[in-house]
């Protein structure tokens, strides 16, 4: 594989410049080797970690835990174990927010209930939005 500069590891995961450029200064991407010219260039372990992470952010892991994946997936001695447990540590609070958002959710559907259609000075929605005096 040909040595890629940053717009074209951009390119190939659709990822912008300047998130690639913060994943290396979080230490999640190792600093890219130069050209004579300073550009950036990469190889195919950038892009398939950047795609790692790239994956693991659309699963919704949260840098620590991408962090913490990407170090595990470097130990070929670690066990599948503490992976898991960051996968279901990771479920939990995914079950947390679906939990917190369909509370939301009713909340807003009864909100939505008090609205008559008539005038905004007696819209039942505004009326539950201001603070009690």
């Amino acid at each position: 594989m040909p040595a890629l500069r940053i717009g074209d590891l951009s390119r190939a995961t659709d990822t912008k410049v300047e998130t690639i450029r913060w994943y290396e200064k979080a230490g999640l991407l190792p600093q890219p080797a130069r050209t004579g010219g300073n550009y950036r260039i990469y190889g195919s372990s950038e892009l398939a970690q950047l795609q790692f992470i790239r994956r693991a952010r659309d699963l919704g892991f949260s840098l620590d835990q991408v962090r913490k994946l990407l170090n595990l997936s470097g130990d070929a001695r670690t066990g599948c174990a503490s992976v898991h447990d960051t996968a279901r540590d990771h479920i939990e609070e995914v079950d947390r927010k679906i939990a917190s958002l369909t509370a939301l959710r009713q909340e807003l559907a009864q909100l939505s209930t008090a609205c008559a259609g008539g005038a905004t000075a007696s819209c039942g929605i505004l009326e539950a939005l201001i603070p009690a005096q």
